[in-house]
């Protein structure tokens, strides 16, 4: 190849983002030879097309892929490399995850001298359904971590935990064996609350106790949890429970099949039709006459629209075979809840309804 077509390490290092000496580097492993080398100055030239697995090296090392990874993600089909990508990035999270366990381990063992406060003693297999169902209304919002938080309350009665991505609010109630000791609220932090779930459930039964920044997981002959805190405020839902007006309509309607109507729909969106007849699930911009369901209705027809994201996992996580849902108007919070157990209780939010659809 002429030389007027390659590029010297400089403009090559300056074109790829990687610098000189690291193309040195790369050409003695064998991950990028130039393409061809001076025999008298010892000058190595790069080609243009050699740019992409240039750009592409510096990435992979950029989320620290080991060099033996690098090769195998350069060297191979598309989907392979894919598959390896993930499998890297997996390993980094779990690895992080498991450091900021240890983390806040080791913080309280550096204040050691520090009470904890009991909060509550529950059942493991409770808690661990509790925090799944309620953290399904949380979200990974950037500037507002809170909404990721599960947000725990204590009373001298119950405790009670709840949790919203803005679009959703899910809040659940128990009333432990002995009744909280304290009075206490705090968030916590909603992936440390999911990497605990496996461990809680395995317990028979789990006291939690507040330390200063988080809360500690006591799990007799198993393995203790440490779960961070969230310094920002938790969204004032009380206020917006109680400002709540009386239902119009009211539906009660099988849990499974009402899913599966869901589930039958590929939209983003859905619109119920709630009427004499029950409740109807209806794509809103076609002209298919959507599932009727049977339900016991009472109070006014409504039209009402959602997105799925925020009306699945609302239904999907009621307790008990029939779900009842309590509708103010197809602009207003809908309450959706077990038709016979009421400890668990999630708002969801409907979207702005378009009349000419």
């Amino acid at each position: 190849m002429p030389n007027s077509e390659l590029m010297p390490i400089g403009v090559f290092a300056q074109r790829s983002g990687l610098t000189s000496s690291a193309l040195r580097f790369y050409a003695d492993s064998g991950l990028l030879p130039p393409a061809e080398v001076d025999p008298v100055t010892g000058y190595r030239y790069y080609a243009a097309d050699q740019l992409t697995r240039a750009t592409t090296l510096r990435q992979l090392r950029e989320i620290a892929m080991p060099l033996a990874a690098v090769e195998a993600v350069l060297d191979t089909e598309a989907q392979e490399a894919a598959r390896l990508l993930d499998e890297h990035v997996a390993k980094i999270v779990g690895d992080a995850a498991a450091a900021l366990r240890k983390a806040g381990v080791i913080k309280s063992a550096l204040g050691a001298d520090v009470p904890s406060l009991p909060i509550a003693t529950l059942k493991g297999p409770v808690l661990a359904g509790v925090v799944e169902q309620v953290l399904t209304a949380t979200a990974h919002e950037p500037g507002m971590a809170v909404l990721a938080g599960l947000h725990i309350e204590a009373s001298h009665e119950a405790i009670t935990f709840t949790a919203t991505d803005r679009y959703r609010l899910s809040t659940r109630t128990l009333v432990p064996p002995e009744p909280p000791a304290q009075t206490w609220a705090g968030t916590v932090n909603g992936d440390d609350l999911r990497a605990a779930v496996a461990e809680v459930r395995r317990g028979a039964r789990v006291r939690i106790e507040a330390v200063p920044h988080g809360v500690w997981l006591r799990i007799p002959e198993r393995e203790d949890r440490h779960c961070r805190l969230l310094s920002e405020d938790f969204p004032d839902h009380r206020s917006m429970l109680a400002s709540l007006g009386e239902a119009t309509t009211r539906a009660t309607v099988s849990k499974d099949p009402l899913l599966r109507a869901l589930e039958e729909h590929s939209g983003e969106r859905i619109t119920l039709h709630v009427g004499d007849h029950g409740v109807n699930v209806r794509s809103p911009y076609d002209e298919h006459p959507g599932i009727p369901l049977s339900a016991t209705v009472t109070g006014e027809n409504l039209r009402i629209r959602f997105e799925m994201t925020t009306l699945y996992p609302a239904v999907s996580t009621a307790i008990g075979p029939d779900v009842m849902l309590d509708l103010r108007g197809y602009d207003q919070p809908v309450t959706i809840r077990s038709a016979d157990r009421g400890d668990l209780t999630t708002l969801a939010m409907p979207i702005k309804f378009d009349h000419s659809a």
